[in-house]
């Protein structure tokens, strides 16, 4: 919604009381945003405080999770609320680094359950490891818009994150068949134009 000068010129007639009447109350409204205003003005932590804290939270409810690894479809439910959980940490402290490297982490914590997920039935898991290809394909989308600076730690996590697909016989294969090409799981390997082979991919009918 754009605003015209004529409500922006009203709302700086307020006066102070009337502004911070609010401007509480729209934070009562948008906790999102009331977690990013509090970061960015008064909170003690740092962005890499805050993607350290992530980063434990994310293998700790991945161990608490994997002992459900038999359940596949309330195990996806659960690795798609801690996706969440990254998103809102991003939202708040607009950590590019820790956005690919948290979602990263979270594909090789999953991943270290393995020798379970390949015991079970394909179609249970199918679901599963379609969201898996999904989150590594838009991990390298977003590496692009990371500066190079970081490729070196990313490709760490990429390093892992190859060798544990390639572990998993049926994932692999899966890999393969929806067009994920294994070498570009390093920086400076990745396509230019990687966003678009993903969208071509998807209109094909694959990464579903």
């Amino acid at each position: 919604m754009e605003y015209s000068k004529e409500f922006k010129a009203a709302l700086s007639a307020f006066s102070g009381t009337e502004k911070d009447k609010l401007i509480f109350r729209l934070l009562r409204k948008d906790k999102l945003l009331s977690k990013k205003l509090y970061f960015e003005l008064i909170d003690p932590e740092t962005t890499d405080d805050k993607r350290n804290t992530m980063e434990e939270h994310v293998e700790e409810q991945l161990l608490l999770a994997s002992k459900y690894v038999g359940n596949a479809k309330y195990f996806l439910s659960t690795v798609r609320k801690i996706s969440a959980e990254i998103t809102e940490h991003v939202k708040i402290t607009t950590d590019k680094f820790g956005e690919v490297s948290l979602n990263l982490l979270l594909i090789n914590k999953v991943l270290e359950n393995n020798s379970d997920l390949s015991r079970q039935r394909f179609d249970n898991v199918y679901k599963l490891y379609i969201y898996i290809i999904n989150k590594v394909f838009k991990s390298l989308i977003l590496v692009k818009k990371l500066d190079e600076d970081y490729w070196m730690e990313i490709d760490e996590y990429l390093r892992d994150t190859q060798n544990k697909l390639l572990e998993n016989h049926y994932l692999q294969k899966l890999c393969i068949n929806n067009g994920l090409d294994f070498n570009w799981l390093k920086c400076d390997r990745i396509p230019e134009n990687i966003d678009q082979i993903m969208k071509e991919i998807k209109s094909q009918g694959f990464l579903r």
